[in-house]
């Protein structure tokens, strides 16, 4: 009796030690921070499978109301406030990595966008962020933007067969990634120098009285009047990667897209990726430029409308729309082809860190 409750117990130890280990090792659990223009945004992510972009988003934080471009678009440099501020949303959140999530310490990454690569005193942050966390700062350099958006955006699965297009303020970005002989893969870079707020300021600066510029009657007219201009450019982006047209899968991004998304659909979509038609997209366009007042309505009863509404006003999202139409009439065959959302476009980098860390996807760029 006294053999069998021994077996039992000791059972029981090596169960418990199971669990306790199992538990606190979180092997699948991976966490990003990542110190944005204006905002820092937090992830944890549980990993299912990588290759197929197959996770679950356990914890998500996008802190606001920073101004690190502000600064160092005016002066070159982070204010002694930006470092402190960005020091302390960092040291708190990788606390509650630690602590909450217990994520494992290799799993856990800090980056900062690539405008800070610009600032002139980046080390002092980047000196802050060590001696707090004893973790390094990575920056994401301006050439690797598009590829770490493209592998973070694109489940690996999809990487020969899908394309992605980012539309930013400043510009739209993305590319393609093609496969090469002997395994190796070629990152296809796709750049427009137009964006939400670039466009905007380039239809308004072709208002011959500035007093009118901001007047939506006249706006709407000018936007009109340029878009020959914005369709020409992105003609000549597609027309210089002709493989755009062999690829079956259009993954899409930024902002743009994520007020169209927010603005045509009444429920909050679950997949992280969200299936578009270029219908919807027209009939989006006719709102904005015909019946704005049913978004400005919606925005009195829906949180997510009201965010969008509050970020971009109606001449950016008129903007924004022209370029999203744009991109997507210029793609041969769009009729045949899967249009996407990337709901976690915010999430992109954290993706791609993580693939280029698997051995299950094939990061050999």
């Amino acid at each position: 009796m006294l053999k069998k409750n021994k077996s039992q117990i000791l059972f029981f130890i090596v169960l418990s030690l199971f669990f306790s280990v199992t538990s606190f090792s979180q092997k699948n659990l991976y966490a990003g921070i990542e110190i944005s223009r204006r905002t820092i945004k937090v992830s944890v992510l549980e990993v299912n499978n990588i290759k197929k972009a197959e996770y679950k988003i356990v914890y998500f934080l996008n802190e606001e109301g920073l101004s690190f471009a502000k600064h160092i678009a005016a002066d070159g440099l982070l204010t002694q406030e930006d470092i402190n501020s960005a020091g302390v949303i960092v040291f708190n959140e990788l606390t509650k990595i630690r602590t909450q999530f217990k994520v494992p310490e290799e799993n856990i990454f800090i980056v900062a966008a690539s405008v800070f690569g610009s600032a002139t005193n980046f080390d002092a942050l980047k000196s802050r962020i060590t001696t707090l966390t004893n973790k390094d700062l990575d920056v994401i350099n301006v050439a690797e933007e598009a590829k770490v958006l493209v592998k973070g955006s694109i489940p690996p699965v999809d990487y020969a067969d899908a394309l992605l297009l980012d539309i930013g303020a400043q510009n739209t970005k993305g590319g393609y990634i093609d496969e090469l002989k002997d395994n190796k893969l070629e990152f296809i870079p796709l750049e427009l120098d137009f964006g939400t707020m670039t466009l905007t300021d380039a239809v308004k600066k072709t208002v011959a009285n500035q007093n009118q510029a901001n007047d939506i009657s006249v706006y709407q007219e000018k936007s009109f009047d340029f878009n020959p201009v914005l369709r020409k450019k992105i003609k000549e982006m597609f027309d210089t990667n002709p493989a755009i047209g062999k690829k079956e899968k259009i993954y899409l991004s930024g902002g743009a897209v994520w007020a169209f998304a927010t603005l045509s659909y009444d429920d909050n979509p679950k997949e992280h990726f969200v299936p578009l038609n270029m219908q919807d997209v027209i009939d989006y366009d006719a709102i904005l430029k015909n019946n704005f007042t049913k978004f400005t309505n919606l925005a009195k009863t829906n949180k997510e409308a009201a965010r969008v509404l509050s970020i971009y006003d109606q001449k950016y999202l008129i903007s924004a729309n022209n370029i999203l139409l744009a991109c997507l009439e210029s793609i041969p065959d769009l009729e045949n082809k899967k249009i996407y959302f990337v709901k976690e476009g915010p999430k992109a980098w954290l993706i791609s860190y993580i693939a280029d860390r698997s051995k299950k996807v094939n990061t050999n760029f």
